[in-house]
């Protein structure tokens, strides 16, 4: 069909088509939406900076990017996790940059700190200016909504259900951590030869499922025997979780059919788990005498009006708390002890002076545990140098400021704008040299004794977070630890690498970051009774 001539005589005002005015029309709202975005954020940097001002903050340090949007230090950060030490590129970055800095990645900023006056600021002192920021986003595909992804009411009422679970079954659970550790040493290998570390993941995942199930953790067995494919997908889906969470609001580029299968597995595990306990709890409610049972989390949850996905996300979160976190710190645990023989055997004694060594000693109760102060340096010192979640993370949901980070002496007050980021670093803060001297990176269980650390900031060691957000099963963890080391000291008198483990100090192990910390290679020890 021929194009229609427009009419343009001279002194005739011209016929535009349809499309040249929608054009128009479309030129100048995108002009003027433009012109009102500028205007905002001119406004937004002008109340930052009387904000600014007011609370007397100065400019803070940047990040030593050399890039465009901090892709050198993003690509550097990836090859150091493809070879397990991105623990180690985070401290030659704080080494270059500071202890707080600003970081300015794929366009957004970010700020990071290990000093602890900002980390109480964010966990206590202004805990209500912080929320999760992009974590209940990049951890959803696996975590769902549990009380690790949640903030505000839902946060606090899944505190509420869970704390009832450490506070009035103490008895019920220390004997099942008793159980649990027995079916460890008994698939110790008669050489004495193995590696702990899946055994203590093991472990830690029976007495988090009674923690979760209560006395119908019993009926589960068929859905345990599963354990190990469990296991193996929840700790690579875990790996994905990091390697989104390092693209921040990008995380969602980072995504396939890998990472959604491990999910699956993980979700028909727990939803398997749930439908069989939910079938144990009905069956003992409709028998006599069921009065004075302990509280049992799963049948707590399910009084709420929630449907099962919500029970299933409930439970995963509880399994990576109780299952992960404490599984490593038993890993390094025993890789320390085994390297230090000296601490070992100062333990040992202290062991043989309050419960008794070799088979015929009797397993130590919770009064025992508590009168042995370095059996807790030791474990403290472990958690010091290896914190199971060593790296976290708030965003501001409202303008506000850090105590410290700004000027060019790091001393002043450093805003922090709404939405921003505040990530800190556990692992190194617990490493500062200038809080636990020369010898930081040396596992040294001895400087708990005395004055040492006597006046160290409060925040300045946090195995367990810290404010509102601190971890509710400290206690069940370090019962777990406590009960686990010594049992086994006392059984085995024999606690050593073989000569074909490498002879590393602290720090230079290849270290598995995913959420928590774990060793990378795994490691044997010859154990022998």
């Amino acid at each position: 069909m021929p194009m229609k001539l427009i009419d343009c005589r001279l002194g005739q005002p011209p016929i535009y088509p349809p499309t040249f005015f929608l054009f128009i029309g479309s030129f100048s709202t995108i002009a003027f939406l433009l012109c009102i975005r500028h205007a905002w954020k001119r406004y937004q940097k002008r109340v930052e900076q009387m904000f600014a001002a007011q609370q007397g903050c100065k400019r803070p340090t940047s990040w030593t990017a050399k890039w465009p949007l901090g892709l050198d230090l993003l690509l550097r950060v990836f090859q150091a996790a493809k070879k397990d030490r991105i623990l180690s590129f985070f401290y030659e970055i704080v080494q270059e940059s500071g202890s707080t800095f600003v970081q300015h990645l794929l366009g957004v900023s970010g700020i990071d700190t290990i000093d602890p006056e900002n980390i109480e600021s964010i966990l206590s002192t202004n805990f209500k200016d912080y929320d999760l920021g992009l974590r209940p986003k990049t951890f959803r595909a696996l975590l769902g909504s549990g009380i690790f992804t949640q903030d505000g009411i839902d946060w606090k009422h899944s505190r509420h259900l869970l704390r009832p679970q450490f506070t009035s079954n103490r008895a019920q659970n220390f004997v099942e951590i008793q159980q649990c550790v027995q079916r460890l040493i008994h698939s110790i290998p008669k050489d004495g030869i193995v590696d702990l570390q899946p055994l203590f993941f093991k472990l830690t995942f029976e007495t988090t499922m009674f923690l979760l199930f209560g006395e119908y953790v019993y009926q589960l067995y068929d859905v345990a025997a599963q354990e190990s494919e469990f296991a193996n997908a929840f700790d690579f889906a875990q790996e994905y979780l990091a390697r989104r969470g390092r693209l921040g609001d990008m995380y969602w580029l980072y995504n396939d059919r890998k990472f959604d299968d491990a999910c699956k597995i993980c979700h028909g595990f727990v939803d398997r788990a749930v439908a069989r306990a939910l079938e144990a709890s009905a069956a003992k409610r409709s028998q006599a005498g069921e009065d004075g049972r302990g509280y049992v989390f799963i049948e707590a949850l399910v009084q709420q009006p929630q449907d099962p996905i919500v029970l299933r996300d409930q439970c995963l979160n509880v399994l990576l708390a109780g299952r992960d976190t404490t599984g490593c710190c038993l890993t390094w645990t025993f890789r320390l002890l085994a390297r230090h023989q000296e601490v070992l055997q100062r333990l040992r004694n202290e062991i043989r002076d309050i419960v008794g060594l070799g088979p015929d000693s009797l397993p130590p109760q919770r009064e025992a545990l508590k009168r042995m102060p370095y059996l807790a340096m030791v474990i403290k010192e472990v958690l010091r140098l290896y914190p199971s979640v060593p790296v976290n993370s708030r965003a501001a949901t409202k303008m506000t400021t850090i105590p410290v980070g700004g000027g060019p002496d790091g001393k002043s007050p450093m805003l922090v704008r709404k939405g921003q980021a505040v990530g800190y670093c556990v692992y190194l803060l617990h490493r500062r040299k200038d809080i636990y001297g020369e010898d930081a990176d040396e596992f040294r269980p001895e400087r708990w004794g005395g004055d040492e650390l006597k006046n160290i900031h409060s925040y300045a060691y946090l195995p367990f977070n810290g404010g509102p957000r601190a971890c509710l099963g400290q206690e069940f963890a370090l019962l777990e630890v406590s009960y686990t080391v010594v049992r086994l000291i006392q059984l085995l008198p024999k606690i050593e690498f073989p000569p074909t483990e490498p002879n590393l100090k602290v720090g230079d192990e290849r270290q598995h970051l995913t959420l928590v910390l774990s060793c990378a290679e795994g490691y044997t020890v010859s154990m022998q009774g």
